[in-house]
């Protein structure tokens, strides 16, 4: 809003145009006073070219409303992605000029031909002087898929506002918590299938007391049913007893089973003819006893705003980082009723007896790790610089690494400043590095080849130098700020491994041997009973990932050193994961040799 005003009063374009995914978020987007804040001018947009609004229905009117609007003395206007697409089709390039569009959720956009977004976008940045605002709580779609080519990214400025700078900046809320409960059968239980004293593994986690958003599983995922009504009735029924829905507004009232309280819960699961009053109510939800509960399946977890919301819970592994954040999204409004905010994702344990246990363990392992950079995303930003002597003093917020190399291009600047944290989400779930992480595989072989590898991929358009410098600086950051500090006198001192070093002595070959992401798998082991993680552990050897000629060269000297120390060859089945990793390698190592020997 304050953009689109200046950009109108200020920078001579005519036009703004905001487009959203879904009808629900626009009501984000109305009339809003901001004069009260000390900005020059007001939000004003005319509800007739809101078309979000209830009654603004039909692609064809909205297309023609949305032409309406280029050829008539309007500013503002407001519409779906889809609105705006269907109207791209009716219009040429050049109608754009002049005109501010933004985009939210951007992450929608792709650059694979067949996104028709995309492509109008592209189409739009090349052929018109319009200006475009990218916004979106996070750029990492969870797919291979760039949202946009390098070369397009390249045009944009960007600004990153991040959970920890939210979170300072708030009157009432101050904290934000990140967990993981875990269960094994079903989350919900049927009431009459208990054991008496037994209880549901989701009432263990859901508080009625709290201003909650629930989300239940994808049907696809292991700890659906696949009955999505089934389910809604079941939780239903273990909170409580239903004594009505509102007729006017959609919204059930239900009787708290523990003390007869009477809950106001939001059925956004059944897309059936009370779905547009329930979004109604929604948006204009004033006050905190206006809702206690919503549960969700596939809305509600972009743009969608209630402010009272304590505790988002989501049950099952969700497919991309993007996701996660969204949904974490909607429990961090600022509001009086709270100065703590809660994710949870409830996950189901593997069972050794389930014959998707491979997923089932894949799943948990990318759920750990999401939520892992979901911290890194709420810690405090450090600067890391190269110490080039002993007498270098750090500037307030920076930390000073020996060895560190700095960025030598513009583009490694950029995506150091704006894009770390979602090329960390594409490292932490690349199948490759979920296998690696708990152990298996020697630190420096995860910084030095896997790592650089995946960096190659994401950005084809770094040279060597760029990636190593990329790939130090990801290494650092990572290890850095899952690292425990501490502070004695007027030092600060670093846990690295099993010791804690002083953060001024710090230099990259040593950070290089620490595995960034291991607090992941820590996590893991103390959440999980050790028979899973047995299965987890066996999961993961039957798909080993194959030794590469790096990895084989930079372990050769420790192998030595281990025959050396224990005089014999390492086991390959010994229990010590590193020991059979050593006999592993020994072993492609003998067969390569062999292979040589013979010719081929």
């Amino acid at each position: 809003m304050f953009i689109g005003l200046d950009k109108l009063y200020h920078q001579g374009l005519k036009k703004v145009i905001v487009a959203v995914p879904e009808k629900s978020i626009g009501g984000s987007f109305a009339q809003t006073n901001l004069k009260d804040y000390g900005f020059f001018a007001n939000w004003q947009p005319n509800d007739n070219y809101n078309l979000c609004t209830p009654g603004m229905d039909g692609s064809k009117s909205k297309v023609q409303a949305f032409k309406n609007f280029l050829n008539n003395d309007e500013t503002i206007l407001i519409c779906t992605h889809a609105t705006l697409r269907f109207a791209c089709e009716e219009l040429e390039e050049t109608n754009f000029n002049n005109t501010l569009l933004a985009i939210d959720e951007f992450h929608h956009v792709s650059s694979d031909g067949d996104s028709r977004l995309g492509e109008l976008l592209k189409a739009i940045m090349q052929k018109s002087n319009a200006h475009i605002v990218a916004m979106t709580g996070s750029y990492f779609r969870g797919d291979s898929v760039p949202v946009l080519l390098p070369e397009d990214e390249a045009r944009f400025t960007k600004v990153t506002y991040n959970y920890y700078e939210q979170l300072n900046g708030y009157t009432y809320l101050k904290s934000l918590g990140i967990g993981y409960h875990f269960y094994q059968g079903r989350y919900a239980t049927p009431l009459n299938e208990l054991k008496e004293g037994e209880k549901s593994a989701l009432l263990e986690i859901l508080d009625t007391n709290k201003k909650t958003l629930l989300h239940i599983p994808h049907r696809n995922s292991g700890e659906s049913t696949t009955d999505k009504y089934n389910e809604l009735d079941i939780i239903l029924d273990l909170i409580g007893d239903v004594i009505n829905v509102d007729k006017e507004t959609g919204i059930i009232n239900l009787k708290r089973r523990t003390d007869g309280k009477i809950l106001k819960i939001a059925d956004l699961v059944n897309d059936n003819k009370e779905r547009e009053k329930i979004i109604t109510y929604l948006r204009n939800i004033k006050t905190v006893d206006d809702l206690d509960l919503i549960i969700a399946l596939g809305m509600a977890k972009e743009g969608f705003d209630w402010p009272f919301c304590e505790h988002a819970l989501t049950i099952g592994y969700r497919g991309s980082l993007t996701e996660i954040i969204q949904i974490i999204g909607r429990c961090t409004r600022d509001s009086s009723n709270k100065t703590h905010a809660q994710f949870t994702n409830l996950i189901a344990n593997p069972d050794a007896a389930n014959d998707i246990v491979k997923l089932s363990v894949n799943n948990m392992l990318k759920a750990i790790t999401a939520s892992l950079l979901m911290e890194q995303v709420l810690a405090p930003n450090f600067k890391f610089k190269t110490k080039l002597n002993d007498n270098d003093k750090p500037q307030p917020g920076e930390i000073l690494i020996k060895g560190l190399k700095t960025p030598s291009s513009k583009r490694v600047k950029d995506i150091i400043e704006s894009d770390l944290n979602d090329l960390k989400a594409t490292i932490l779930q690349d199948e490759t590095m979920l296998k690696a992480m708990p152990g298996n595989i020697e630190p420096e072989v995860i910084n030095k080849v896997l790592i650089p590898k995946i960096i190659q991929v994401k950005f084809p358009d770094l040279n060597d130098t760029e990636i190593e410098e990329l790939r130090q600086y990801v290494v650092v950051d990572s290890a850095i700020k899952t690292a425990e500090i501490k502070v004695v006198g007027d030092k600060r001192f670093v846990r690295m491994a099993s010791t804690f070093v002083n953060i001024d002595e710090l230099n990259i070959d040593l950070i290089d041997r620490i595995n960034p992401f291991q607090k992941a798998f820590e996590i893991l082991s103390k959440s999980v009973t050790t028979r899973v993680l047995r299965i987890i552990q066996d999961v993961i050897n039957a798909t080993r990932i194959q030794v590469s000629e790096e990895e084989a060269v930079l372990m050769w000297s420790k192998i030595e050193d281990f025959i050396n120390t224990f005089k014999r060859e390492p086991n390959i089945n010994s229990a010590d994961s590193k020991e059979k990793r050593f006999a592993e390698i020994l072993l492609y190592l003998k067969m390569r040799n062999r292979n040589k020997d013979n010719g081929n």
